[in-house]
C-alpha cells in the first residue's frame, strides 16, 4: 500500500520543488526575508531543500527603518543561527541618494519607497529572480499572479502578461534586464502556515503572540506607539494585550486584541476569523481597492 502525503505534505513538497527550480533556472536568485512568519517558513523549507549544502542564494532585507525591534532581532539571530549570508540595504539610503520625497502626517509609511531600494538593490547585485512569501488569499490582486512572475526591466508587473504554469512546468526564461518574482507558498493560506509552523515546531518573532504594549488607537485600528508615528495633544496612549498577524513596518501594520499565547490558541483565533490578515492589519492596503496591484505595477513586490 502507497503512502499518501497530507495536505502540507503536498504543500511542502511542492515548495522545495519551486526552490530547487529556482536554483535550477536561475543564475543569481535570492530569498526576500523580512523576519516575518512567511519569510522564516521559506528559510525552513530552503534548509530542507539544500542541507546539508548552504543555500544557492543570498537572504535579502530591504530595511524601511520602521520596522518592529523584535523581527530585526529574531532575523539576526536566525541568520547566525543558519551561517547563511544575509544583505540589508536601507530605504532611508535610498531617500538620501535620490533625494526621494517621504510622505507626512500621522502614519507616514515608507513602503511605496520600498521599491526603489528593491529595484536598485537588484541591479546592484544583478538578480535574476526574488523569492517571496506571498501567499493568493493575503489580497485580491496576488489571485492574479503566478508562482513565476515576470517583472520588466523596471521592475513592473503586467497581469496580461502572466505566463501559464500547467503541470507544475515553471518558465524561468527572461530577456535582459527583466526579472522573475518567485512565490513558492503562492498556493498556501494564513492557515496553512500556522499549522505547518506547529508541525514543524518553527520559531517565530514573540510580537505574534499575546503581549502588552502601548497602543494608539487611531480609526478604529490598533497602532504600536513608538516614535515612528506622529503623535497629537488629543491621542490618547492605552496598554492592551495585543498580538500580530502579519509584520510589516510599524506605521502600517495593526495589531489585534488577543490572549493567544499558544500556538494551538492561534490556529483557533484564526480559524474564527472570515477577515484576511492584511485586510484586517496592513493599513496601506485601505487607501483603495486596487492599492497592493497599483504598488505592484510600479515594481512593489
Amino acid at each position: 500500500m502507497s503512502y499518501q502525503l497530507d495536505y502540507l505534505e503536498q504543500l511542502e513538497s511542492e515548495a522545495i520543488y519551486i526552490l530547487r527550480e529556482v536554483a535550477g533556472q536561475f543564475d543569481r536568485p535570492a530569498l526576500l526575508f523580512s523576519g516575518g512568519k512567511d519569510s522564516i517558513t521559506l528559510v525552513h523549507l530552503a534548509l530542507k531543500a539544500f542541507r546539508p549544502g548552504a543555500f544557492p542564494f543570498p537572504l535579502v532585507h530591504i530595511d524601511t527603518g520602521h520596522n518592529f525591534p523584535e523581527a530585526l532581532a529574531f532575523r539576526d539571530e536566525l541568520v547566525e543561527k543558519i551561517g547563511e549570508r544575509l544583505i540589508v540595504r536601507k530605504v532611508a539610503d535610498t531617500i538620501k541618494k535620490k533625494g526621494l520625497k517621504e510622505k507626512s502626517g500621522k502614519l507616514a509609511s515608507r513602503n511605496a519607497l520600498q521599491t526603489f531600494t528593491l529595484l536598485d538593490t537588484i541591479e546592484e547585485f544583478e538578480f535574476d529572480a526574488c523569492i517571496g512569501g506571498a501567499r493568493r488569499d493575503e489580497e485580491k490582486a496576488r489571485a492574479k499572479e503566478r508562482i513565476f512572475s515576470v517583472r520588466d526591466e523596471f521592475g513592473g508587473w503586467e497581469p496580461r502578461k502572466q505566463r501559464p504554469e500547467l503541470w507544475n512546468l515553471y518558465n524561468g526564461k527572461i530577456n535582459k534586464g527583466e526579472n522573475v518574482r518567485v512565490f513558492p507558498i503562492s498556493n498556501w493560506t494564513e492557515l496553512d502556515v500556522w499549522n505547518y509552523i506547529k508541525r514543524e515546531n518553527i520559531e517565530l518573532p514573540a510580537i505574534y503572540f499575546s503581549h502588552e504594549r502601548e497602543i494608539l488607537e487611531y480609526e478604529g485600528q490598533l497602532i504600536a506607539a513608538s516614535e515612528h508615528i506622529k503623535l497629537e495633544a488629543s491621542d490618547i496612549i492605552t496598554r492592551k494585550r495585543v498580538r500580530y498577524r502579519t509584520v510589516g513596518d510599524m506605521t502600517c501594520t495593526a495589531a489585534v486584541e488577543s490572549r493567544a499565547i499558544t500556538l494551538d490558541e492561534v490556529i483557533a483565533e484564526i480559524t474564527a476569523t472570515r477577515i484576511s490578515e492584511r485586510g484586517e492589519t496592513r493599513i496601506d492596503d485601505r487607501i483603495s481597492e486596487a492599492a497592493m496591484e497599483d504598488r505592484k505595477i510600479n515594481g512593489y513586490f
